[in-house]
């Protein structure tokens, strides 16, 4: 076990500052490369972290004291940089979702099961308190139906910016609502197939859809919706990563921070203090141990091959099948 964890950053916007923030927080834990395409996110990064910066992702890999990797970066630039991380044979924790299309993600899944490399995908969610009760509830239950939602106003904005161009982002479906579908997965298991509808109505400047209606199949029969919407103002963040599970005869509402129980005709709230991704990441490089690791690789592709099969449907009008 490394006294000191090495860390190295691919990525240095908003995201990858956040993780950079929490990472310092962890006893033991250092950052000491951060690489980014754009030169000044990355010197900004390297001044205020006290780390080396870089402008080419292979340069940070030749590091010979370097433990892990976060890659924080668009959609759109996934795979040379989890492959090259692979083939140095670090650990590496990816943001969501893990790649554009499966074709890369399945690249990037089998060269990790070859070097048996150790993987964790940001999905933060799995990691609440909130998401522990959830499951410890929902466990041995005949689960019947999960409602989510994930209403914003992220579409707002720069048009030109990569998260509003289809080809780059996947849409709200692929890069953001994938938060809302993975903790779905996380309560009832797999999604077998999806039905969607999109529309533009309001955001006329995009060409990504800014309403998603998609209907899901679990693998355990279990049936589920999901709404999204990116048009609203965008201070409003108050009916995103909401779902109101109903199992047995009983109903759940959670979000993030807390579930409501309705059961046995009566209603009460439930809060538990939950864990933190980065120290968790972290403990699991220096222990050499990815049991409290929520979501490796493999699992964040299928909670990303639900949001393609999704987008699949909204274009041809017909149901999908998930391909994970």
């Amino acid at each position: 076990m490394p006294d000191v964890v090495n860390v190295g950053f691919i990525g240095c916007g908003g995201n990858a500052r956040g993780h950079m923030a929490n990472v310092t927080k962890v006893p033991g834990a250092k950052i000491v490369g951060v690489c980014d395409v754009v030169p000044d996110l990355a010197q900004k990064a390297a001044k205020d972290f006290s780390a080396e910066a870089y402008t080419d992702h292979r340069k940070l890999l030749e590091r010979k004291d370097l433990h892990a990797i976060y890659i924080s970066i668009p959609v759109f630039a996934h795979g040379a940089p989890e492959l090259d991380t692979i083939e140095r044979g670090l650990p590496f924790l990816v943001e969501k979702p893990v790649a554009l299309d499966l074709a890369t993600a399945k690249k990037v899944e089998k060269a990790i099961q070859a070097k048996k490399i150790m993987t964790c995908v940001g999905y933060q969610l799995r990691y609440t308190g909130a998401a522990d009760i959830a499951r410890e509830t929902l466990a041995g239950k005949e689960v019947g139906m999960v409602v989510g939602k994930y209403w914003c106003g992220t579409g707002r904005g720069d048009a030109g910016r990569w998260l509003r161009q289809m080809a780059k982002s996947g849409g709200q479906l692929l890069e953001q609502a994938t938060h809302t579908i993975d903790m779905m997965r996380y309560l009832l298991g797999d999604v077998a197939e999806v039905s969607a509808m999109q529309a533009s109505r309001v955001l006329h400047n995009i060409d990504c859809p800014d309403m998603n209606v998609v209907a899901m199949r679990f693998a355990s029969g279990a049936v589920g919706s999901l709404t999204t919407c990116w048009a609203l103002d965008a201070r409003d963040w108050a009916e995103a990563n909401i779902l109101d599970i109903l199992y047995d005869d009983k109903r759940m509402h959670w979000t993030s921070g807390k579930v409501v129980h309705a059961r046995d005709g009566k209603t009460e709230e439930e809060t538990r203090p939950g864990k933190q991704i980065d120290a968790v990441f972290v403990e699991a490089v220096r222990a050499g141990d990815p049991s409290q690791i929520c979501s490796d690789y493999s699992d964040g592709v299928k909670s990303m091959a639900i949001s393609i099969a999704a987008n699949e449907s909204g274009r041809t009008g017909k149901a999908a099948k998930v391909q994970a």
